[in-house]
């Protein structure tokens, strides 16, 4: 089925403009032109219920975001497909420093309505290997090196409160319209600890350590050790899910992409950050 194919499926008898939107690597995203207005036509990638997506979870995720005044307008979820309209944002990316603006966003969704799902990244993590394996990927030996402080990590954070989270905080998925900070592509949204979506944001966003007692100021109005050491902790998580989604992909996805240099990135990446001292003393905390 075409791109204009799609679009008649959703918007029957209308005159569109669609213009591919780049940036995606699982899904397929279109910006449409129709009735003077514009939004942006989601669809999933195939077999991406292997990474975990449920497709009517993302669309309810996406509802409560909206009504928490951190997403889009969702206009329509087309089913059975599962694919998502919303409305489209204008704006850019977030400009570095605004840690505070990105993180009143977070906390307000985190304390909104709980949402369907559950995201458990220890339990992530091992269903990726598992799916990995039957599609004859060879998961590396790093996965097996990084499961030892996974699991020692999740002994630490077993207790924590469940909260709704968006769990996959690229700066791609960050979207400033000059009044807000909107965050997009909810598709691994689920019920989850809110340390990994600090840590999350942190990794990927490359902030150092003064950088992640200013994040978690503005989240809880105090800075705590012990949670300075649950965001050190939780950093490692981030890149063990990262690093084993470009593992899985590679027997799943038909894109041109690097998925194994993608997971090679992220498995060295979370080595470095076992070896900071900041994280070998959260460990033994």
């Amino acid at each position: 089925m075409s791109s204009e194919e799609f679009a008649a499926r959703v918007w029957p008898g209308h005159a569109l403009e669609l213009e591919p939107l780049g940036g995606g690597i699982t899904n397929r995203n279109f910006k449409v032109a129709v009735d003077g207005e514009t939004f942006v036509l989601r669809i999933g990638g195939k077999d991406t219920e292997l990474l975990g997506i449920d497709r009517s979870d993302e669309y309810r995720a996406s509802l409560a975001a909206a009504e928490a005044g951190v997403g889009p307008e969702v206009v329509r979820f087309v089913e059975p497909e599962g694919w998502l309209v919303t409305r489209f944002v204008e704006g850019g990316p977030v400009p570095a420093g605004e840690l505070e603006r990105v993180v009143e966003a977070l906390r307000r969704f985190h304390e909104g309505r709980p949402i369907p799902g559950r995201f458990d990244s220890f339990r992530v993590v091992e269903a990726y290997a598992a799916t990995a394996g039957a599609r004859g990927v060879r998961v590396p030996a790093a996965y097996g090196r990084a499961l030892e402080p996974a699991r020692a990590i999740e002994r630490t954070r077993r207790d924590a409160p469940l909260k709704p989270c968006h769990n996959d905080l690229l700066s791609g998925n960050l979207i400033d319209d000059g009044e807000r900070i909107c965050i997009v592509d909810w598709e691994y949204a689920g019920m989850g600890d809110p340390f990994f979506d600090l840590a999350n944001y942190s990794i990927n966003h490359e902030l150092d350590e003064e950088d992640d007692r200013t994040v978690l100021r503005a989240y809880f109005g105090v800075l705590r050790e012990a949670d300075f050491a649950a965001l050190s902790l939780m950093r490692f998580m981030s890149d063990f899910r990262e690093a084993m989604w470009g593992v899985v992909q590679q027997g799943i996805s038909e894109l041109d992409f690097d998925f194994r240099g993608y997971a090679e990135e992220h498995f060295e990446r979370l080595e470095r950050t076992a070896a900071e001292p900041r994280f070998r003393s959260a460990l033994a905390q």
